[in-house]
This record gives C-alpha cells, structure tokens and sequence, in this order.
C-alpha cells in the first residue's frame, strides 16, 4: 500500500506498507473502496494531494453522521434542532475550516486521493457534494460569508433522506413508481426541518427544497425553471449530479470522472447551468492521479499530472507501448502539447489499481 485507507472515524482499515492480500481486496470491495494506491517504481514519487485535511475531513464527517442521525432519532425536535444557535454556530465552524483549506489548493479537486471507508453513502455524499459545491463557488468569485452560505446549504441539502424508510433509501434495485414518489418527498422534508432556522438555515432549507429542480422545469418538487432557481442552488445541483454519477451506489457501479462529466454535458442549457459546468469542468480532476489509461496509439500508463484549464488533457507516463511491451524507460506525455494524441480508454475504478508511491 502506497496510502493508508481509514475508516470515517479516522481508525486505519490498512496501513501504508501492509502487503496487499487478496483477502484484503475482497474486504475493501465490501467497503466499497473502488481505488487503492500501491507502490511501484515504475511511477515513483508521484504525490497525490488531499483536498482537506485528514482532521478535517474526520471531523466533518463526525459532524455529518451526528446531525443527521440525531434527526433520524428524534423526528419530533426536527424543526428545534435546525433553529437552535449552537449547531449553527458549530456547522459555521466546520464551514470556516473546509473552505481555509480549500482556498489554499490550488491544484484540481482529486477526490480519490484519500480511500476512506463509509458506512452510509448519505454522509459521505454530504461531505463530497459540500467540497465540491464550495471550490465550485471560489472559482465563481463567491467569496467570505457567501462561501459559508452555500456551504451549509450543500452539507445539508439531503438531510431529509433522514426520514425515507431505510428499505426505499437503499433499495439495491430499482424502485417502483410509488417507491420513487416517497422519496422525492426528501426535499420537503428537508425544508420543513430548517425553514425555521436563521437566515443561513433558512437559505440551506431552500438548498433542499430546490436541488431537483432543473432549469426546463423537469425537476421537482414545484418544476420551477430557469431564473426561478437560485444561483447557487445551481452550483450545488451540478456537483450533486456528478457526485451521485461518480459514487458507488447499492444498485450500481461509480461511473468514472470523465464519463460522469460527459453526462453533465449532455444535460447543459436543458438540466444544468453551463456557466456552472464549465466551472466546474475546471476545478475538478477528469482523470485522478494515477489512473492507468489508454491512447488511441495503443500505448498506455497512468496519469501523473494535471494541466490547470485543460482537464481532458493530463499528463501521462507512458510504460508500454503499442504492442503492449514494458517500455525500457518510461516517458512523460503532455496532452495539452501533443494535441494529435487522444485518450481512448480508461479502466474501471471498480476493478483498476493505480499506482504512484510515496
């Protein structure tokens, strides 16, 4: 192992430097760890940066777990626990301190930098969502207190899946049309929780309310459209989407970033913002550290950089060639200068290992 993988409280699930044994890999994938780093020195030194600290990343996730299962516990404090000044004083606090970290990052958004293991899909979206919603804003000049304001709003947009039966939540199939009606009720339950709050809390029960809404009014649960829908609440739709694409699910496999990204676009104009795709086209990393990946020559290695403002165009070591022959020297291959090369195919996260070390 090139990198630890920790459990959401911070335990270590496998340390850097175990030996990886199959028996472990069955584990990780029960665990829904769909990306591991292993050493090799084919791609020594390559370093892959967290986005937030590991205490950071802990301590909202703590935070994330306890609000939302003290609302799953006690349905009848819903609308006194979001107006109360503590938890807003103290989700203020863990707002300051993503958005302190994420501001001195200027690099793309690599989420799999860090393996953590989850035990509800719900948290960790929160967590994802709320770091992707909030670089997303910083790249779109939102800045001090309004960077707090969306911050909430996304860390708490799907706080009323809390009250959706756990059987309809986390069906691993497909859910029947009654199914499906009961859990688009998790918006207005999410907005009845904080529409009493303060003006931050008010603002994140619209996040709620509005985060399925799109821009041709196919979305619910009022079909609102175009300007009808807040700027941010915009912002946080696009990075709900991807991370919802991009996640491992109960009835489906994560969709890699590029792919995910490509869905996004089809959806622009019609579902989401494009001013807020491109934003975000060019805060995140298309393709994450370390993915072994394809040319259309037939060469292929693995990603080991990025181009700011060119996320379709990473930086690829080259270790085989054509023919699929290890490469006696392995060589750097910059997409955005060798425009007559192309990306032809990547591998699953589900079943790749990539491989910088440390």
């Amino acid at each position: 192992m090139a990198r630890t993988i920790y459990a959401d409280n911070g335990a270590v699930l496998l340390a850097q430097g175990a030996v990886i044994t199959e028996a472990m890999l069955e584990r990780l994938v029960r665990l829904h760890i769909e990306l591991i780093y292993i050493e090799d020195e084919w791609t020594d030194k390559l370093n892959v940066d967290e986005i937030v600290s590991e205490e950071t990343r802990i301590k909202t996730l703590a935070f994330i777990e306890r609000t939302f299962r003290q609302v799953a516990e006690e349905p009848q404090q819903w609308q006194t626990l979001f107006s109360e000044d503590e938890l807003g004083a103290k989700l203020q606090q863990v707002m300051n301190e993503i958005i302190g970290e994420l501001s001195q990052n200027q690099a793309a958004l690599n989420l799999f930098g860090t393996s953590c293991a989850v035990d509800h899909y719900l948290f960790s979206h929160s967590f994802h969502v709320t770091l992707y919603t909030i670089a997303v804003a910083w790249k779109m000049g939102l800045r001090d207190q309004e960077l707090v304001k969306i911050g909430m709003g996304a860390m708490l947009h799907d706080v009323g899946k809390m009250m959706i039966p756990a059987s309809i939540a986390q069906k691993p199939g497909s859910l029947t049309e009654e199914e499906y009606q009961i859990m688009k009720q998790h918006a207005k339950l999410g907005y009845e929780l904080m529409k009493n709050g303060d003006s931050m809390m008010q603002f994140a029960a619209q996040c709620a309310l509005m985060h399925h809404e799109r821009l041709d009014g196919s979305g619910y649960p009022h079909q609102k459209k175009g300007d009808e829908i807040h700027s941010y609440v915009r912002i946080l739709t696009v990075c709900d989407v991807f991370d919802a694409l991009s996640s491992h699910r109960v009835y489906r496999q994560a969709l890699l970033p590029h792919v995910a990204m490509e869905l996004l676009y089809a959806g622009v104009d019609k579902h989401f913002d494009h001013k807020v795709v491109e934003a975000f086209r060019n805060t995140i990393a298309l393709y994450p550290l370390g993915l072994s990946v394809t040319l259309d020559t037939g060469e292929s290695g693995v990603v080991t950089g990025y181009n700011q403002g060119l996320p379709s165009r990473p930086i690829i070591r080259l270790l085989h060639d054509a023919e699929k022959r290890v490469l006696d020297h392995p060589m750097e291959v910059d997409l955005s200068k060798q425009l007559h090369l192309m990306i032809a195919e990547s591998h699953p996260i589900a079943t790749v290992i990539a491989s910088p070390s440390f």
